[in-house]
């Protein structure tokens, strides 16, 4: 059966730690789907116990990322590779609530290029995370609603179910952190194609330690920001800006863990 939501996960050596959260996600989704655990390299730890759960579970497939490393490529080459005509991107940490992957897949179907997850709208909920990220995510996703009329409030969120085939014609540019989420809801903001949101409660995740890098991972955050204002443009106009960004070889990043932390 051919999968209408296809789940991208970006991991970095989570080892047994991924059973409970696959084990949350398939029992919670009730639409036919595929979830694509994406790893960096073969010896990554997450893998055996994804093929462990593969055996039992046809939904489940280990991917080897291979258009470099860290997280936003390995979320661009998991939706490349997605067979369903939504993909929902979320995260291996437990932060996201699984039970909104259906309802975020079901809003795409309804026409919506992109549909969020949303800690900033009316009942909607942010527990735990560093303060400061808190609180320039807060503020970025209600100047965005307000001013640039994005259709979220909360467009920094990696949790979003995406329109596949509106991301492979306007391309993802992003090639460190966690960006994607603000880059695509800028492009269909000046497309002014349609954004929806329903409210979600994030739960800083149980174990590790965050290591937001502001210097790092700021000037991409901001770039896609300012992105979202301005006239509206064309997908061939779009659609060439990410073929212009293909053609620069993706930096080398390090294997570290900590960038597969969320970034916003």
């Amino acid at each position: 059966m051919t999968p209408r939501v296809s789940v991208i996960v970006p991991v970095y050596n989570e080892g047994e730690a991924i059973l409970r959260c696959l084990e949350r996600m398939l029992r919670e989704m009730l639409l036919p789907a595929e979830v694509l655990i994406v790893h960096d390299m073969p010896e990554d730890t997450t893998v055996p116990y994804v093929e462990q759960v593969a055996r039992t579970d046809p939904r489940v497939r280990a991917v080897l990322n291979t258009y470099g490393r860290g997280p936003a490529n390995a979320i661009r080459f998991g939706i490349d590779a997605a067979l369903a005509p939504v993909v929902v991107v979320t995260m291996a940490d437990g932060c996201d609530d699984p039970r909104q992957i259906d309802e975020l897949a079901r809003l795409v179907d309804r026409g919506v290029v992109v549909a969020a997850a949303s800690r900033y709208m009316p009942g909607g909920q942010q527990v735990g995370g560093p303060r400061l990220k808190r609180m320039m995510s807060r503020w970025a996703g209600r100047s965005l609603y307000t001013f640039a009329r994005v259709g979220t409030r909360d467009a920094t969120n990696s949790f979003k179910a995406y329109d596949t085939a509106f991301v492979r014609e306007v391309g993802i540019e992003s090639r460190t952190g966690f960006e994607i989420g603000l880059e695509l809801t800028a492009k269909a903001n000046r497309l002014r194609l349609p954004v929806a949101e329903i409210p979600t409660i994030w739960l800083d995740r149980p174990l590790g330690e965050s290591h937001f890098d502001l210097g790092r991972f700021l000037p991409g955050y901001l770039r896609w920001y300012f992105f979202a204002y301005g006239r509206r443009l064309s997908r061939a106009a779009l659609a060439a800006r990410a073929a212009g960004s293909r053609s620069v070889p993706p930096p080398r990043a390090p294997h570290d863990s900590t960038e597969y932390e969320k970034t916003a």
